[in-house]
């Protein structure tokens, strides 16, 4: 079954809105084994959407189109995929009712425009929304001339452009009709490790030979062939390395992501991979501080309070984060914190500001970020440079950085950077190893 998404609204091509829908729904027709051939951004204009549609049709066996069943004039979607399939639209009394109660029920009069969303192609299927919206969604099926004009069976679905009310008819009725149309007998699942320390060609060199064995496998029709592995770059997050396996079951691809997980994180070492799918590098951070029994507190020049905005995310952050000191200025510095006189950009700098929020905080361990976010040089030093300062119970320690990017990448790394150094050293010190370190900043 080869699937297409056709998202409607010229407000997607404009940039006012960003075309989270098309993503999602991609992601969860990987995860239901339905192959996602093309996506597409279409702006309101009938004639536009007609085509877009209906050259997706011919590509592929199913069309899922996203937006464009409000009641305004702008609102084509249903004209589109009615002349797509040949015929007319026709109200469908049982939506129109619901539509009327629902307004009814709220004690507001029902604007007539409204009743748009009851028509529905001839020979389509109205999917009423479980949320409180009026927009019904539609499955639409149809035959459309094939090769030697042998008739060919196509669906297209309709969902709204609201992503609440979008998700709601997908899962509910749109992804079991298209898994029943398609017989699929797959299910295709993942997991992502999440990186930092390496770049993505030094992952892709680092892996490069389990990537061929896997390429083997797959021509040889041996299992572990159901497996591939891919990088994505994401930016202040660091580089996560996908594992995709496909299987008959759920819980066979999900042993042969173990498996495999377990092969990947063998090459890469615990120093590179510091989370798996959602996790993040504050939340590893947090983790580790509870499983050490350790109390953190943060001073951040340059950053601004983005390390304890990140760190404060995370739900159960008090049990381990005592807090943060903003100390931007010089002065600040060195009256709350006892920074010593001399440039504030430099090793002695963070490494006393570390000391100074551990000991203002009363925490176990004071991190510490200070250094030149940009345009100008400060202290000597180029844009781009950081100092990372850390006190884990008096042991006292700081890192040079050179950051790449502008003003806000610098900040933006800066904290990811210094949190990962703290991770570093709080797994090593949990496994009794104070020789780990990981002080390369991507």
């Amino acid at each position: 079954m080869r699937c297409e998404v056709v998202a409607v609204g010229t407000e997607l091509l404009l940039g006012q809105i960003v075309d989270t829908n098309s993503s999602w729904i991609g992601e969860q027709l990987a995860l239901v084994g339905i192959d996602s051939l093309r996506q597409t951004k279409v702006g309101d204009n009938l004639d536009r959407v007609v085509a877009v549609i209906g050259e997706a049709v011919d590509r592929a066996d199913a069309v899922i189109v996203c937006g464009g069943l409000g009641p305004t004039q702008d609102d084509i979607t249903r004209d589109a995929i009615a002349r797509v399939m040949g015929v007319q639209l026709e109200l469908d009394d049982e939506v129109a009712a619901r539509i009327e109660a629902m307004f009814g029920g709220r004690g507001r009069r029902m604007p007539m425009n409204n009743l748009r969303q009851a028509e529905v192609p001839v020979g389509a299927t109205a999917i009423s929304d479980p949320q409180p919206g009026t927009a019904p969604g539609l499955i639409c099926p149809f035959t459309r001339p094939g090769p030697g004009g042998t008739p060919v069976a196509k669906v297209i679905y309709a969902v709204p452009g609201v992503p609440h009310e979008m998700t709601e008819i997908m899962v509910g009725a749109i992804f079991p009709d298209l898994q029943a149309r398609a017989g699929v007998q797959a299910v295709i699942r993942s997991r992502t490790l999440r990186t930092w320390g390496e770049s993505e060609s030094g992952l892709a060199e680092r892996l490069a030979g389990r990537i061929t064995e896997l390429d083997r496998a797959a021509a040889s029709g041996d299992a572990a062939g159901a497996v591939t592995i891919a990088f994505l770059a994401s930016g202040i997050e660091g580089l996560k390395v996908r594992l995709t396996a496909k299987a008959v079951s759920t819980d066979a691809a999900e042993a042969l992501l173990a498996a495999e997980e377990l092969e990947v994180r063998g090459i890469l070492g615990p120093d590179l991979v510091f989370g798996l799918d959602d996790e993040t590098m504050e939340s590893a951070v947090l983790m580790l501080l509870g499983h050490t029994g350790l109390t953190l507190g943060l001073a951040e020049s340059l950053t601004g309070g983005l390390a304890a905005s990140r760190i404060t995310d995370v739900p159960g952050a008090s049990a381990s984060f005592r807090g943060a000191l903003v100390s931007y200025s010089s002065a600040v510095k060195v009256d709350l914190l006892a920074v010593p006189d001399g440039p504030v950009v430099s090793a002695a700098a963070a490494e006393a500001m570390a000391t100074g929020v551990r000991s203002v905080l009363g925490a176990d361990v004071g991190l510490s970020f200070t250094g030149v976010a940009g345009p100008e040089p400060q202290d000597g030093e180029v844009p781009g440079t950081v100092f990372v300062g850390l006190d884990i119970d008096g042991e006292v320690s700081s890192i040079r950085l050179q950051l790449p990017g502008d003003r806000l990448r610098v900040r933006q790394f800066s904290v990811i950077s210094g949190l990962g150094i703290l991770r570093a050293r709080l797994a090593a010190r949990l496994a009794g190893d104070a020789t780990t370190d990981n002080t390369t900043p991507y």
